[in-house]
This record gives C-alpha cells, structure tokens and sequence, in this order.
C-alpha cells in the first residue's frame, strides 16, 4: 500500500496520526499548519485519502485514520526513526541533524533495506530522540513517560525523550546535555509560573516549564 501512495499523501498520514496521538483533532486547519500548507490545500488531500478508505473524516469532529491508514503512518514512522537511529549511530550526525536528514530519505526507503538496517542495529526498540520504533509488525509501545515539569524539587530522574521537530531547540538541548540517557536533578521550582532549576552533572541550568513539559522522563 505505501508504495502506492505520494510521499505527501505519507506525510499527511503521518501527522493525522501524531495529532490524535498528541490528544488534538485532527481538523483541517491543524493538519495544514503541520505539514505547511493552507487550509484549502489539506481539505482537497484529507477528501483524497478518505477516496482512497485510509481516512474518515466528520465536520467539525476532524480526520480518523482508518485501520489502513494507520498501518502507512506506522510504517512511515518506523522508516523515519530507523533512519534516524542509523545516521546517529553509524555515521555520527548530531541530534539536530538526523531529523531533517531522515525526512529526506525515509520515501524512498526500500522494505528490504529497512530490515537490513533494523537488523544492523540489533532490533532498536527507540530513536536517538527517545521515541519508539515500531517493529517490523508495525507495533508500537504506546507507554506514557513523565514530564520534567512534574517532578518536584529534590527528585532525580533520567531523560528518556526529547522534542525531534526543532533544530535550534535540539542544539540547545545539545549544549546543556539535556538529552535521552542524561540524569538530572530538579533543583528549584521558581514561583509563579518561573523557570526550573536543573542539575546536570556538576552544571545548572535554568528551562521554562513550557520546554519541560516537552521532556519525557523517568
């Protein structure tokens, strides 16, 4: 089936998927800021997928993706984060830039070099990024992790996920080694709505809650 289908009609499955994952709607409106077109232009494509029985889509209650549906965004995931993992562990490129490398490629992505790759990488269950892979049946660990944003002052816990879908932010990240395997300490909560205060190592560093809310930990 994906063979079948326009890298596009991939990319707007995939998203679909992200959103309702995310716990949103998957309007019109939603999709086409995701993907980067106007609101007219993700209308046409949603009645296009819907023709096509990959999606379900109510006025007002947003896209659904069908069983088959699901199963491309899966598989486009699972091309995307094996990708990324590879040129991260093989070839070295930072976490800012295995992103925007993995979109580029994860199209034209064969099945047979995907298995190669999985199997290379000794079966990955996540990404550089801490977001799981699926598998080769295209299942999925759905776990929930913590935030960063809801540990209280003294508790210690270690990264396990970061946002993939901002360069700059994962640099930054980067720099204050704010990434997945890291162990750090909340310090300090400051009052109103203020910044929390982070350990890492023998370094502090002070984050929004807003970016903590980004970072999954246990």
């Amino acid at each position: 089936m994906i063979r079948d289908l326009t890298d596009a009609m991939q990319d707007y499955l995939r998203e679909i998927y992200k959103l309702r994952l995310e716990g949103r709607r998957a309007t019109t409106s939603a999709i086409a800021d995701r993907v980067g077109v106007r609101p007219p232009s993700a209308t046409a494509m949603v009645k296009r997928l819907a023709a096509l029985g990959l999606v379900e889509h109510e006025r007002y209650r947003g896209a659904e993706l069908t069983p088959a549906g699901e199963r491309v965004a899966l598989e486009v995931i699972r091309h995307h984060r094996l990708l990324e993992l590879y040129l991260s562990q093989a070839l070295g490129l930072s976490l800012d830039e295995v992103h925007s490398e993995a979109d580029r490629l994860e199209h034209a992505l064969s099945e047979e070099l995907e298995a190669r790759i999985d199997r290379s990488l000794g079966y990955p269950t996540h990404d550089p990024h801490g977001d799981p892979i699926p598998d080769a049946k295209l299942r999925i660990d759905r776990g929930q992790l913590r935030t960063l944003a809801s540990l209280e002052p003294g508790d210690v816990a270690t990264i396990r996920r970061v946002p993939d879908d901002d360069d700059a932010l994962l640099r930054y990240l980067a720099d204050h080694a704010l990434v997945p395997g890291k162990t750090v300490t909340l310090t300090r909560a400051e009052p109103f709505g203020g910044p929390l205060i982070l350990r890492v190592g023998r370094a502090e560093h002070a984050i929004s809650r807003e970016l903590a809310e980004g970072i999954g930990v246990t």
